[in-house]
């Protein structure tokens, strides 16, 4: 049996318009992502390791991999304290209506 090619932006987007439970779901796991990926970046910059990270944090290196991975989401304490042991903090602003 042959492979079907399938377009996921596209097939993402017409159950975003067809199902708001999934546009809201795909909406709040994006800035998670986005969250997290910011996240990997600072420690990657601050030439960091995972387990460097871990050790200051007091957490396992495990742990940390599999915040990065996306298979565990962080506490907002747990993200916090990552964050604080590479100098960084994180801050509400309001969002500019457009």
């Amino acid at each position: 049996m042959p492979f079907v090619q399938v377009n996921i932006s596209k097939e993402i987007e017409k159950e975003k318009r067809n199902s708001p439970q999934f546009r809201k779901a795909w909406e709040e796991s994006r800035e998670e992502y986005r969250l997290i990926t910011e996240m990997i970046s600072l420690r990657k910059k601050e030439k960091m390791t995972q387990s460097s990270l871990a050790e200051i944090t007091g957490n396992k290196q495990q742990v940390i991999s599999r915040i990065e991975k996306r298979e565990n989401k962080p506490s907002l304490r747990i993200f916090c304290n990552l964050l604080d042991a590479m100098g960084y903090e994180l801050q509400i602003v309001k969002k500019n209506k457009i």
